[in-house]
């Protein structure tokens, strides 16, 4: 028996009092010894390198008590005074990111549990014949174009479980920044089981206080507790990517905690970690409210040497920017329901989008071999990312520009949705992702 369990991530960025030490992400001319010896007269200190080519960026940390947002004036003695050695380019706040989730209705495709064989594995039936996959066409690209992925998708997110049937044949080491050590960033790891309730008998339990459909299965574990409120997020973003590109690897960089929160300088290591370890498509489920500039030069420096990077829009409901979705190098994903509206958590708008895909009831792995129906731009994103990898499949040597345009080729969706919200080419890009149409512009002469 499998564990069911519904889930829905919302990927928000919340910045809240942060404990004692405070952290900075600093840029300097000189490397490691001019900012060690003016943080050996001011009071702070250097924390780590953030692994950046140039070997100028790094991580400090300040005694001061917490604040709420960015820099205020219990720091205008260390920060400005630092702001003012001579080596130091810029400095910015190192913020906390952070996912949630809760639960809607359970969709049918979650008790289709009919094993099938699915690239040298065995699946449940539900997964991959579930409606998100129909709508953008996955199984008829695999076999009219004979392409089922290649190369490595990086998912910055919370880990996996790495011993997960469907996934541990596709993964390969990453690293775990939230304990600093090599490996595949086991989310099973995060869990203590004085606070966890192992389901034996099949019958409803609770996420996050939501009624859940399960069947039980011995030590498969449903979580009730604040401390993991984003657990299984990297493992459901995983089972997305593989469900469309089968046959491309999948690297995990761990930088968020059970509880969805993590560190901009950690997504920041990431990105460049991902790239040195010849990652070729970078998937980030989560957003922030305010663009950091030491990310976006990672990702500029990832794109440069031919990585591409794919982000979700967030879930809430406006017209707004996000990051790193907004970032002119990513391409920001929007979530769509099965009927083509946009769903109505979803963030939308001109600058955000480049695409939409399916995010609502979808399918997909869950940690101890269990299977979950979630919902949220985090989830629509890695239909994307598994695309380039498709892509790749055809080209290798394909960039970011090229992969946009291909994946251009999409649905267009209509002016009005069937639940009122406007549907606009600025709104939601270039429509609803076409995965068949995508891979078939990138095989045309022109590519």
């Amino acid at each position: 028996m499998r564990l069911l369990t519904k889930v829905v991530l919302v990927c928000v960025l919340v910045v809240g009092p942060l404990s004692a030490d405070q952290r900075f992400i600093v840029r300097v001319i000189g490397g490691r010894l001019p900012l060690n010896d003016a943080c050996s007269v001011l009071g702070c200190n250097v924390v780590s390198s953030l692994e950046a080519p140039d070997g100028h960026l790094f991580l400090i940390s300040t005694p001061d008590g917490p604040i709420s947002t960015g820099i205020d004036s219990r720091h205008d003695g260390v920060v400005s005074k630092l702001s003012r050695v001579y080596d130091v380019v810029d400095i910015e706040p190192d913020l906390l990111v952070t996912v949630t989730q809760s639960s809607p209705p359970v969709p049918a495709a979650l008790y289709d549990s009919q094993p099938v064989p699915y690239f040298g594995g065995e699946v449940r039936h539900g997964y991959v014949s579930q409606p998100a996959a129909n709508i953008v066409r996955i199984q008829e690209t695999h076999t009219t174009f004979g392409v089922a992925g290649t190369g490595t998708v990086a998912i910055i997110d919370t880990g996996v479980d790495p011993n997960h049937p469907v996934l541990r044949n596709v993964l390969v080491p990453g690293y775990d920044f939230t304990r600093n050590k090599e490996g595949y960033g086991s989310e099973v790891e995060d869990l203590n089981q004085s606070t966890v309730a192992v389901v034996d008998d099949a019958g409803p339990a609770y996420v996050n206080g939501y009624t859940a459909a399960t069947v039980g299965q011995p030590n498969a574990s449903i979580l009730n507790n604040p401390q993991y409120a984003a657990f299984g997020h990297g493992t459901m973003v995983a089972g997305i990517v593989h469900l469309v590109a089968p046959q491309a690897m999948i690297m995990p960089f761990k930088v968020f905690h059970a509880d969805g929160t993590g560190y901009t300088s950690d997504i920041v290591r990431a990105i460049y970690r991902a790239t040195s370890a010849g990652a070729r498509v970078i998937n980030m489920s989560f957003s922030m409210p305010n663009p950091s500039k030491a990310l976006g030069l990672a990702v500029d420096y990832a794109t440069n040497v031919g990585v591409i990077c794919v982000a979700s829009a967030g879930n809430h409901g406006l017209k707004t920017l996000v990051y790193p979705a907004a970032f002119q190098n990513v391409m920001g994903v929007a979530s769509t329901t099965n009927y083509d509206n946009r769903s109505t958590f979803s963030n939308y708008g001109q600058g955000l989008v480049w695409v939409a895909a399916p995010g609502e009831g979808i399918i997909t792995t869950y940690p101890y071999g269990a299977y979950a129906a979630t919902w949220g731009t985090s989830f629509s994103a890695p239909f994307v990312s598994g695309t380039v990898a498709l892509l790749l499949d055809v080209r290798w040597n394909m960039g970011y520009s090229d992969a946009a345009q291909a994946i251009a080729h999409a649905k267009p969706l209509s002016a009005e949705s069937a639940n009122g919200w406007l549907n606009t080419f600025s709104d939601l890009g270039n429509g609803r992702l076409d995965i068949f149409l995508a891979v078939q512009a990138a095989r045309s002469p022109q590519f």
